[in-house]
């Protein structure tokens, strides 16, 4: 299966072009975004995971900044693959969480299969944006939970230490349609 979906900024200003690609082998979302959310930034990000769609490989290039490279295994050890070094803090993390895309909210929503009401407190790699003045960019730990409201079309996303919430619809793939306040989706 094969999605083509396009994001506004809430907005406006920023736009994204993500693909997505679902075979048997797991999920592939690849997308360009250019956004004015916190700064102005541009990158290209490569999303890959297995059948079960845990996070196996996650790429990301900022336009005129930094690039990051992780992977993880079967385990759930992360490493760094740029910097040839493990990512024990990331131990355990199932899930990838690009914080310039919502495309990322895709992969706990379909690797949960959460029922009517259900929930889950998970762990996940979560990429910020590039911090200037840090030279070294990497995913960190955050503690997410998730809730199903609607099974296959909406879903509570819940930042555990932020404290920020958003109620989510998705598309037959998983895809989000609107993040309130923060992405449109608009038409591909």
């Amino acid at each position: 299966m094969r999605s083509v979906v396009r994001w506004r900024d809430w907005d406006g200003e920023g736009l994204e072009h993500c693909v997505c690609r679902e075979e048997g082998e797991g999920l592939t979302l690849e997308g360009v975004v250019v956004t004015t959310r916190e700064g102005r930034h541009g990158g290209h990000y490569r999303v890959r995971t297995d059948a079960a769609f845990r996070t196996r490989e996650v790429r990301v290039d900022i336009v005129g900044g930094p690039s990051l490279h992780v992977e993880a295994d079967d385990d759930g050890h992360w490493r760094d693959v740029l910097g040839n070094r493990p990512l024990p803090a990331l131990k355990g993390c199932a899930d990838v969480d690009i914080r310039i895309t919502p495309a990322t909210n895709t992969l706990p929503i379909k690797r949960l299969k959460l029922l009517h009401q259900e929930n889950r407190d998970i762990a996940v790699a979560y990429v910020p944006l590039p911090d200037p003045i840090d030279g070294d960019w990497l995913p960190r730990r955050v503690e997410q939970r998730y809730t199903c409201l609607m099974p296959d079309r909406r879903y509570r996303y819940e930042g555990l230490a932020s404290g920020f919430t958003a109620d989510l619809e998705v598309d037959e793939a998983g895809l989000v349609l609107d993040y309130p306040g923060v992405f449109r989706r608009v038409s591909a």
